[in-house]
């Protein structure tokens, strides 16, 4: 491959991008694979592989073989990133439904930072003014309009600037050390459930396995998880301020 790559670096031809290309076509499928567990069924997989091929070419066109990273890391950034640009032109989530999503995230929010713990579902539907019945079917609703949201924090462009900008390097590390905290403060089964899903990178069903609990409560604790998390991330940003 990197003969193939210093080639191309000095022709830039569009068959051996092609090439290239063919080598990384199934990064592409594993970043769709994931980012679609918490998509609805109508949404055409088809079209959001597309948009996330396009992200690998626009990477192979940016990337830089001198430096010192590797591609799959750079262009898991580029291909993440167009398929989300396409999720978000879409716009499948009513407006009602994210009124209450944001409603949620805010109580969230609130409600733990006031308690410095984890807030109970009993309590959350309480600030809510809601069943705790109601408030799981919020929470699948939640589930549905959250696109890989822990990703949206950790994808930034520090993979391809860090080797060579100080400043990149020591802002993703301190974002890392805020996330770490934040996974702390969770639920046992929501830390796991985080854990096993970003860091040892397992599916859904295979944590369900693990957990011995279906696919769908792990969906809904990943959810849970990550409206935790946005809470306290956007209040230590805040803090910073």
């Amino acid at each position: 491959m990197t003969a193939l790559w210093l080639k191309y670096r000095e022709t830039k031809t569009v068959e051996l991008r092609n090439e290239i290309a063919e080598n990384y076509l199934p990064l592409v499928k594993i970043v769709c694979g994931r980012l679609a567990v918490s998509l609805p069924q109508h949404l055409d997989k088809d079209d959001l592989l597309s948009s996330g091929f396009f992200g690998l070419l626009d990477a192979i066109d940016r990337f830089d073989i001198t430096r010192n990273i590797k591609f799959e890391t750079y262009a898991g950034v580029r291909i993440r990133g167009a398929m989300i640009d396409y999720l978000r032109s879409k716009d499948w989530v009513p407006v009602s439904t994210r009124q209450k999503i944001r409603k949620y995230e805010q109580t969230v929010c609130r409600l733990e930072n006031e308690l410095g713990r984890s807030a109970t579902e009993e309590e959350l539907a309480a600030a809510l003014e809601i069943s705790v019945d109601e408030l799981q079917v919020l929470i699948n609703q939640c589930n549905s309009a959250t696109v890989i949201p822990l990703e949206d924090y950790l994808k930034s462009d520090a993979a391809e600037t860090a080797d060579t900008n100080p400043a990149h390097s020591t802002e993703n590390f301190e974002l890392k050390e805020t996330l770490a905290k934040a996974i702390e403060r969770l639920p046992e089964r929501e830390r796991i459930v985080v854990s096993l899903y970003y860091y040892e990178e397992m599916t859904l069903k295979e944590i369900s396995m693990v957990l011995h609990l279906t696919e769908a409560r792990i969906s809904q604790l990943h959810t849970k998880a990550i409206f935790r998390m946005r809470g306290f991330l956007a209040q230590s940003k805040e803090d910073l301020i």
